[in-house]
């Protein structure tokens, strides 16, 4: 296959039962496309029969490329292991692998980076998803667009089709805590969205448990915000304002009225506001200096178990996140 057009990029975890329905749909945007399209599947270290699948699609369909990690690195680190090896020559198309994002959608992105967008993400205007991610997802897109110094847009995830100097710029960032959707937004150049539906799960279960949903907010809120710094200061203000306020009350009592404070239980909330405070504030500095450590460390993002692409097996094109290793069994 000559150099492709267009790159799908899809990461997998777990994603036996939905895998055969994603293929179908794939093959039938491929078909009708009039562009060259290839399609980077990511194993995201499944534990089920995910990677058998992939294999078996590799050797037979010139179009897949198939990807597979170590072990599981989380959705925003496959993701990065996919753009860093997409082919694509004009852009790349970023989808979830449960069809929650519709491929379909593939040709209504490219009219808009026909008309030179360089960003073309998805905005969801209806989940159909429980009551209380819903909620949640919505104040989390509102908090973060509210304290961080980079446009973010609301209700936007990693759906999306960016260009190639999008893609390329993303390879050279080198964040460990990545939350690829911020990373796209500080990129800049023109940006527009798109209006869908998110579709309902069809197949198995949702791969982001609460708490690699928290540490995603927590990597979106850090990495693009510095109020979580700036607030330190404040609470410290208010802490300073009360004891002030409780010192001058104090005084009063003392040369006023001449009563002598007994002030067990005002020193004991006194020293529980403080010790809370302080707390508070070791930990929102404790996120910061844990970024700044794992970043130190300068180890790979990820490392690639093996390469299937066009019916053989190869090492993938040196990237400075990518380690490769020879399969551990052969396949015929």
């Amino acid at each position: 296959m000559s150099n492709p057009q267009i790159s799908i990029i899809a990461p997998l975890y777990n994603e036996t039962e939905s895998l055969p329905r994603l293929i179908t749909r794939l093959n039938a945007v491929m078909d009708k496309s009039p562009l060259t399209i290839e399609v980077v599947l990511i194993d995201d270290g499944s534990r089920d029969n995910t990677a058998v699948l992939m294999q078996q699609l590799a050797l037979t369909d010139r179009r897949y490329q198939c990807i597979f990690l170590s072990r599981n690195y989380g959705h925003q680190i496959a993701l990065t292991a996919g753009i860093a090896s997409a082919c694509g020559t004009e852009a790349l198309f970023i989808i979830d692998g449960d069809l929650q994002d519709p491929p379909e959608l593939l040709t209504e992105f490219y009219q808009k980076y026909q008309e030179g967008y360089d960003v073309v993400y998805a905005v969801r205007k209806k989940r159909k998803e429980s009551l209380f991610k819903r909620m949640a997802y919505s104040l989390f897109y509102r908090l973060i667009r509210s304290i961080s110094y980079v446009d973010l847009p609301l209700d936007s995830g990693d759906f999306s089709l960016i260009s190639r100097r999008v893609a390329d710029i993303l390879k050279q960032m080198p964040e460990e805590s990545r939350f690829i959707r911020g990373m796209r937004s500080w990129i800049g150049f023109r940006q527009i969205g798109v209006e869908y539906e998110r579709d309902a799960r069809l197949d198995g279960e949702s791969k982001y448990s609460f708490g690699m949903l928290q540490r995603l907010a927590y990597n979106g809120i850090f990495n693009f915000s510095e109020y979580p710094v700036k607030i330190i200061t404040r609470m410290g203000m208010v802490t300073i304002s009360i004891a002030a306020i409780y010192l001058i009350q104090t005084l009063i009592k003392r040369f006023v009225y001449h009563d002598v404070p007994q002030g067990f239980t005002a020193l004991l909330f006194v020293i529980v506001l403080f010790s809370g405070v302080q707390l508070i504030a070791l930990g929102l500095i404790g996120e910061y200096v844990l970024r700044i450590f794992f970043q130190a460390k300068g180890r790979p993002l990820y490392v690639i178990r093996e390469v299937i692409r066009q019916q053989q097996r190869q090492p993938l094109p040196g990237h400075s996140a990518d380690i490769s290793f020879p399969a551990s069994q052969p396949t015929t």
